[in-house]
């Protein structure tokens, strides 16, 4: 594996994930920085949404955790990783995303984000810092040789969009 990130690329924690959906605030604000930009990939396993469904259905109710499971399947971009692996850590070191977005403030500590350099080009942050640092017209302009267009999509109709409802499964 490459120690090479795409900045482009971005994974949330199962637990980001299902504060998008259910409470919004700074995991909302964040993903919607992704969810905004066709040129951004948001990336999840199995395994990751696996996780993220359960914590919906534990605190929300089974039928939106099902529903938000199959739209989240197909809004992601899939990632591979051995079982037993931390679902968040191992989607971003195998889908050689640059950001891990988790409410885990000991996944999110300098400790760990040092410990994690030597294999992965990875920051380990909560939502709320990548909402207020991340400058997408910044980052396009270093991807891309044109000017920043602007958003190109909206985030309605993705997991944290609020028509989660009008999707069928």
């Amino acid at each position: 594996m490459s120690n090479n990130a795409n900045p482009a690329r971005v994974v949330a924690d199962a637990d980001v994930l299902a504060a998008d959906l259910l409470a919004g605030g700074a995991a909302r604000e964040a993903l919607d920085h992704v969810r905004r930009h066709s040129w951004l990939d948001l990336l999840a396993s199995d395994q990751l949404l696996d996780d993220a469904t359960a914590v919906i259905g534990s605190l929300a109710d089974e039928h939106l955790a099902t529903d938000w499971r199959a739209l989240a399947a197909r809004e992601r971009v899939p990632v591979s990783h051995p079982d037993g692996d931390h679902p968040g850590l191992a989607t971003a070191y195998r889908g050689e995303a640059a950001h891990l977005l988790t409410f885990d403030p000991d996944l999110a500590s300098a400790s760990t984000n040092l410990s994690v350099q030597p294999y992965a080009a990875l920051s380990i942050r909560p939502p709320a810092a990548f909402a207020r640092l991340f400058d997408a017209e910044s980052l396009y302009e270093s991807l891309h040789d044109d000017s920043y267009p602007g958003p190109d999509r909206s985030r309605s109709s993705t997991p944290g969009g609020t028509d989660l409802d009008s999707e069928s499964p």
